[in-house]
């Protein structure tokens, strides 16, 4: 009966017990990789992009968006009059002879033509497009509560106060 060839025999290397890896201290723990998880994927390692890329896109790399503690993000949704007019059907509801359409979160800006008579209801709107939307017979209705923000005076808040420790004695 044959004696059968154990699996390190047939390894490459064998002798030098680095099992294919080339030289030993490249076999070694993940610090030839880099590390552990995400560790080593840095500006020139490109071993492990893929799975980044796999994971979460093209926004791992790199700074996103605006930084700067002081800045506030507009997070109000923008759409041109002549995206409405393009999508008529999907924004909103026909009636007799014109449009019904509820934008109520979006900022209604005045790029395009409008041909049809539209009726918007939305939270602002540029002079540019309040002007097109009339020039075709429509109009553009606006949050009362976004217009009509009435900002305290100064010289109230100190009355106020003043009123209140007043009513106290």
């Amino acid at each position: 009966m044959a004696k059968k060839r154990k699996k390190a025999s047939r390894r490459h290397g064998r002798k030098m017990g680095t099992s294919g890896h080339g030289a030993r201290k490249k076999a070694k723990k993940s610090g030839h990789r880099g590390g552990k998880g995400m560790s080593g994927s840095g500006k020139r390692a490109d071993h492990k992009k893929t799975l980044i890329t796999k994971l979460y896109g093209g926004k791992y790399f790199g700074k996103q968006g605006i930084t700067s503690r002081g800045t506030k993000i507009n997070k109000i949704k923008k759409i041109n009059l002549r995206d409405i007019e393009k999508n008529l059907e999907n924004y909103g509801r026909k009636t007799d002879k014109e449009y019904e359409i509820n934008l109520k979160n979006h900022k209604i800006l005045g790029t395009g033509k409008v041909k049809n008579k539209l009726i918007i209801k939305a939270n602002s709107a540029s002079k540019l497009a309040i002007e097109e939307v009339k020039k075709a017979g429509g109009e553009i209705i606006l949050n009362s509560s976004v217009n009509n923000k009435t900002q305290p005076i100064k010289g109230d808040k100190e009355k106020t106060t003043v009123q209140k420790k007043e009513a106290k004695k």
